[in-house]
């Protein structure tokens, strides 16, 4: 492991403050509570301590602003991380807002049976220009292998469960096929609701491969017109038609030029499950220009200066990832978390 990615590991840890009296029960109740004040847009149903740190998509808010007008009902979808150790919890999962479907992932820090701290990301526009919720809540409910109990003897530390998540962004970041995947042979992965692996009818977008944006469900906008096709003698590939460990070895995502404030959030160490924010940058320009690592040459990836950012789960087991699961939203290229010094 990188220096960088050992501090960034070791900085992800010092929030975790143990022992706090909260189980798995109280802290999706709490999940809960706070997505009731929501839709009553009142924050005083809620108990929030007088040092809360609020943010939504990154943005420093008072409670009571941003979605606290606007959301309007809970969805179907519903994926808990839940972490009692670290008095934790993080949620990805559906709900309304204006009554349109968006996706949302919630972050709460519980102590003293009081919320500390509130982290809120809602997806408004998505992967491909639409947003997964209406996906996700078709889906109804999160697939098996997340709500899966690790055998005992097979469970390991919260430590090792984030390095192996860990090793997911450092092989995705500037990707060349020759780094270390340690993806399972039954490894998939949802992206806003939609399957990007063993997928050959996924139409990639902007932020998977080619082209500009689509405009966004409810914009009152039309989606661009998809770009030219590539001629004859560029490469074809498409990685959402391939294993997660293919795609990964194909040297596809060199696109990605930083994968940056790697935020691990909540730990189930009994369920194997990592809970991640995190921002994918792509500089664009020369940057997507780049050797397959067959040798073959190829232009992908974001064609203007862009950033997701991502809220991703992943399902490890065995020092081996078996699902990946995110949401992911444009904004402003090189938009800090609001959770950094």
């Amino acid at each position: 492991m990188r220096v960088l990615e050992i501090l960034t590991v070791s900085v992800a840890l010092c929030g975790v403050s143990f022992g706090q009296a909260c189980d798995r029960a109280c802290l999706e109740g709490f999940v809960d509570k706070y997505m009731d004040a929501l839709v009553a847009h009142d924050p005083k149903l809620v108990p929030l301590a007088k040092t809360l740190k609020n943010t939504e998509n990154g943005q420093r808010l008072e409670p009571g602003d941003g979605f606290w007008r606007t959301a309007t009902a809970k969805g179907v979808y519903r994926l808990f991380v839940d972490d009692p150790q670290a008095g934790q919890v993080a949620f990805l999962g559906t709900m309304k807002e204006a009554n349109i479907p968006v996706s949302v992932a919630i972050r709460l820090k519980i102590a003293n049976q009081q919320i500390s701290e509130i982290e809120t990301f809602v997806v408004r526009t998505g992967i491909n220009g639409t947003d997964g919720a209406p996906e996700l809540d078709k889906l109804g409910k999160p697939r098996a292998a997340f709500l899966e109990a690790v055998p005992t003897a097979q469970r390991v530390s919260r430590e090792e469960l984030i390095k192996t998540a860990n090793m997911y962004f450092s092989g995705l970041e500037k990707n060349d096929g020759k780094g270390n995947y340690p993806f399972a042979d039954d490894c998939d992965r949802l992206e806003d609701g939609q399957q990007t692996t063993n997928n050959p009818n996924f139409k990639t977008g902007s932020g998977f491969g080619n082209g500009a944006p689509a405009g966004g469900r409810g914009t009152g906008k039309q989606a661009p017109a998809p770009p030219p096709p590539p001629p004859a003698d560029t490469p074809q590939i498409n990685p959402a038609a391939m294993s997660c460990k293919a795609a990964f070895e194909s040297g596809y995502f060199h696109f990605v030029t930083r994968i940056r404030d790697r935020r691990f959030v909540a730990v189930d160490v009994e369920r194997g499950l990592v809970f991640s924010f995190v921002f994918f940058d792509h500089a664009a320009g020369k940057n997507r220009t780049f050797k397959l690592s067959d040798g073959r040459e190829i232009s992908a990836g974001p064609n203007r200066p862009w950033t997701w950012e991502i809220a991703e789960i992943f399902k490890v087991q065995g020092g081996k990832i078996h699902q990946v699961e995110a949401l992911l939203e444009q904004v402003p290229y090189g938009m800090p978390s609001g959770w950094g010094n």
